[in-house]
């Protein structure tokens, strides 16, 4: 029997339902602010929350408001994206505190350098890359898994417009984010079948720490905007969306330019 929530997209079983009153929502990289606006949006829908990253003393404080705030159960994990090795066992604590289940993750950790220096150190470059793309498809993997033998759950990952074309002034970064993007396309592919959701997210410039101070910004959304559209695109169950929705025009923009003029062009 399956009881169907106020949130379709978060349905489960009603045995899981009973056992912890809510359905549970991973969120991984959490003390970003669009991680925290993320978090707030499940919870006043009615979702219980595991927040997961490095920064567990603000992860500490988001989990307090969202007790306070939203009613909700909210439990802190710590995860480090690149500590390979620890990720299995990051998986199974995220199960054990969620009573054995999780309705879906919110993946949105990630690390963008500088590419002036990211090109003249290729430590910063290999950081880039295993932050933003080798431990998502190492937590993804997991995750994937498990919501396969189940036949139900959502993966809402967090790429960016980034990887939709290579340009000089951040491709380091938007290297991984395209290998992230293309990952996701085949894990959607497979995932199918089993009625598991993998939603692809490709925001444009959101008022965030990683973009405080970057030159050049403009039509720069909020994390807030960025929540909602989320999680209304994961309750349709979407395959991929552009964060404000204007971006997908401005990449198809992008893309068009041949590549003759492209390479000339200062972006």
């Amino acid at each position: 029997m399956t009881l169907v929530t106020a949130n379709p997209e978060l349905n489960v079983h009603a045995s899981e339902q009973a056992k912890t009153g809510s359905p549970w929502v991973l969120v991984v990289g959490a003390s970003s602010g669009i991680g925290r606006a993320v978090a707030r949006r499940w919870a006043r829908a009615g979702s219980d929350v595991l927040l997961a990253g490095r920064d567990v003393e603000d992860l500490e404080r988001s989990a307090a408001d969202l007790r306070l705030r939203c009613g909700r159960r909210a439990e802190v994990i710590a995860f480090d994206a690149l500590d390979f090795d620890s990720h299995e066992s990051f998986w199974r604590e995220c199960l054990d505190r969620a009573g054995g289940d999780l309705a879906g993750v919110v993946m949105l950790h990630g690390w963008m350098p500088a590419q002036a220096d990211a090109q003249n150190d290729f430590a910063l470059a290999r950081k880039a890359i295993d932050t933003n793309y080798t431990s998502a498809v190492s937590l993804l993997t997991l995750a994937a898994n498990d919501f396969e033998q189940k036949k139900r759950g959502f993966l809402c990952v967090f790429s960016s417009v980034a990887g939709d074309r290579g340009r000089q002034s951040n491709y380091a970064y938007g290297s991984a984010k395209a290998a992230l993007t293309a990952f996701l396309q085949g894990l959607r592919n497979r995932l199918f079948k089993s009625g598991v959701t993998v939603l692809t997210v490709k925001p444009g410039f959101v008022d965030t720490a990683m973009t405080w101070g970057l030159p050049g910004l403009f039509l720069v959304a909020t994390p807030e905007k960025v929540a909602d559209d989320v999680f209304v695109a994961v309750g349709k169950r979407r395959a991929e969306i552009y964060t404000p929705w204007f971006w997908r025009y401005i990449m198809l923009i992008i893309k068009s330019v041949p590549e003759f003029v492209f390479k000339r062009m200062k972006l």
